[in-house]
């Protein structure tokens, strides 16, 4: 589109006559181009990212950002590398959200609603007011995630709360004051350790690693030439997309190894 700013990994390219738009960092007055995010339109006015700077794609949630927009009362969340900035937005940014995070042996603990009440107890303070699933960039019901551990459902928890990027803006929404990525990574921890089925073939994969069956496989990569590497990885053979159970690698070598 012509007049505006093109953000491309991690430079920007200013499009001629681009339009610029009033933000304000930390109080202080800026103009930058518009359709920048947060994260580009700090950077284009001078900032540099030492903390509160990540994935740069909404994966590891280290850029949480404060705001407010004209006209707006209410305060807003948003990840820096996500949120589009608009004219006259207030911005404050926050490298971390403080949390206190239970210690625990996961072996000593058991899967049940006891062990929330003895570890995270503010969980249930829950109002079910849904401003934690209202802050959170990822469209979590995070709500109904603590709802479902109130209830003693920690599978559910643990399946509903599975793309959080424990960035804690829900924690910031919260008037009970729940720490809610915590909460649901210590759903996810105990679904994983104790509820979820066990994958017989992955229990006998771990066996042939434990006997050294694929020591070979590492050996020989060590041995390869740089340049070889590179150009095996280049050439390397991808599954088909969709997944066809029918297919295997022209190169089977590495497909399965089966014990004598």
């Amino acid at each position: 589109m012509e007049g505006l700013k093109y953000a491309v990994g991690d430079r920007t390219i200013v499009a001629e006559g681009a339009k610029l738009i009033p933000i304000y960092v930390m109080g202080k007055r800026y103009e930058v181009p518009e359709t920048l995010t947060i994260m580009k339109a700090l950077e284009y006015v001078g900032y540099r990212f030492i903390r509160g700077c990540g994935c740069r794609a909404g994966a590891c949630g280290a850029c949480v950002t404060v705001y407010r927009t004209a006209g707006d009362y209410r305060l807003k969340f948003g990840l820096a590398c996500q949120t589009v900035i608009e004219p006259n937005m207030y911005l404050v940014q926050i490298p971390f959200v403080p949390a206190n995070k239970a210690i625990y042996d996961i072996n000593q603990l058991s899967p049940d609603i006891f062990t929330f009440e003895k570890l995270y107890p503010e969980t249930f303070r829950c109002l079910a007011c849904n401003t934690c699933t209202k802050a959170c960039p990822m469209d979590i019901p995070v709500m109904d995630c603590i709802q479902s551990l109130i209830q003693g459902d920690i599978k559910k928890c643990a399946e509903l709360s599975h793309p959080c990027i424990m960035c804690g803006m829900c924690s910031l929404r919260c008037p009970a004051e729940i720490q809610h990525p915590f909460v649901t990574l210590l759903a996810r921890r105990l679904y994983g350790k104790y509820l979820t089925p066990k994958a017989k073939h992955l229990e006998k994969r771990i066996e042939q690693i434990k006997k050294g069956m694929f020591d070979w496989m590492l050996d020989e990569l060590m041995e390869i030439p740089l340049e070889d590497l590179k150009e095996r990885y280049t050439e390397r053979e991808f599954e088909p997309e969709p997944y066809d159970p029918d297919w295997h690698p022209k190169d089977r070598r590495y497909l399965i190894i089966e014990e004598d």
